[in-house]
């Protein structure tokens, strides 16, 4: 016997409610959450519903919350944000919403800074190959290629 089926509607749906409540959740994760929980697939789809409509599931907010939190707190940038949140089924205008919410010289400055970081970190002599490394590190932390190569620029000059 599954654990959903020994535990009743409404204590399925405090626990879940609780868990949105704690922090911003997406329609998947809470999916996933009931999925462990033992809760099938309509049981499951109906709860979504009802914890839309009382609002404690909004993939806007909740878009706006992780990229916000993603960026400032774990500097990533724009494209791995992205598929982050296309991974977790978020609608294609919410994700565009939250991103362009990112203030574009706040984001140069963090791409900046983690450069600084990454930079005091490499042991490469060559000035091209560690060019090259900075450029792969902040390509793998989501960053626009084109930004990149601006702020490398900036720091090259800062440094003359």
């Amino acid at each position: 016997m599954s654990s959903a089926s020994t535990t009743n509607n409404s204590e399925i749906m405090q626990k879940v409610a609780r868990f949105c409540a704690y922090q911003e959740r997406c329609k998947s994760d809470v999916r996933n959450k009931l999925k462990l929980m033992g809760v099938d697939k309509e049981k499951a789809n109906s709860i979504i519903n009802e914890l839309v409509t009382e609002n404690f599931i909004n993939e806007e907010r909740f878009a706006r919350v992780f990229a916000s939190g993603k960026f400032k707190m774990k500097g990533w940038g724009k494209y791995k944000i992205y598929h982050a949140l296309q991974s977790k089924g978020v609608p294609e205008n919410y994700i565009k919403t939250a991103l362009d919410e990112i203030n574009l010289e706040e984001y140069r400055l963090k791409l900046k800074s983690i450069l600084k970081k990454k930079e005091k970190e490499l042991k490469e002599e060559d000035y091209y190959k560690r060019k090259q490394k900075l450029v792969n590190f902040a390509t793998g932390r989501g960053f626009e290629s084109e930004i990149i190569w601006e702020v490398i620029g900036e720091l090259r000059k800062e440094k003359e």
